[in-house]
């Protein structure tokens, strides 16, 4: 497999062509009725949101529209590991129980991280967990954890980085 060029206008080249098709496929499996342009979308919005993630110090959460997309890539164990690799970080899924709700401003900072980053969010696929335009299968909420005892970390990156890229 090629290493992938970090192409911010494109954030489909982190991975290869078949790779994101594949992932789109496991979008449309899990979410019938999802036409395939909306799953491509969320597919990309998953790999900005996960190559941000590696980047950044900034406690981040995907919205449960791009959770969806996560959720698929993950699937893809390969394909996963070796973004996170091309990355300099693995980013971690930390589901959190409770309020699937949530609070916004969470994805309000998550989409600045994103831009700031070099990866302009899709406003659409960003919307709070509450709002169903959208309608895929993830159900989980991802938040930041307590911060009463210990520091914050990003919940979902890995607090080593695999020493190709930035660590915390």
């Amino acid at each position: 497999m090629s290493t992938p060029t970090v192409d911010r206008a494109d954030p489909r080249a982190l991975i290869t062509a078949e790779e994101f098709a594949a992932v789109v496929g496991t979008v449309l499996r899990a979410n019938p009725g999802l036409d395939q342009e909306t799953a491509e979308r969320i597919v990309a919005e998953a790999l900005k949101f996960v190559a941000t993630s590696a980047v950044t110090e900034h406690t981040m959460a995907p919205s449960r529209v791009v959770d969806e997309g996560w959720h698929a890539l993950i699937l893809h164990t390969r394909t996963y590991a070796q973004l996170c690799a091309d990355l300099g970080r693995h980013v971690h899924h930390v589901p959190q129980p409770g309020d699937a709700s949530g609070p916004t401003d969470i994805l309000e900072r998550t989409r600045a991280a994103m831009e700031a980053a070099g990866y302009p969010p899709d406003p659409e696929l960003w919307r709070p967990s509450t709002d169903t335009t959208i309608t895929v299968s993830a159900d989980c909420q991802h938040l930041p954890p307590k911060c009463e005892d210990h520091p914050c970390e990003t919940p979902q990156c890995d607090s080593s980085s695999n020493g190709s890229g930035p660590g915390h």
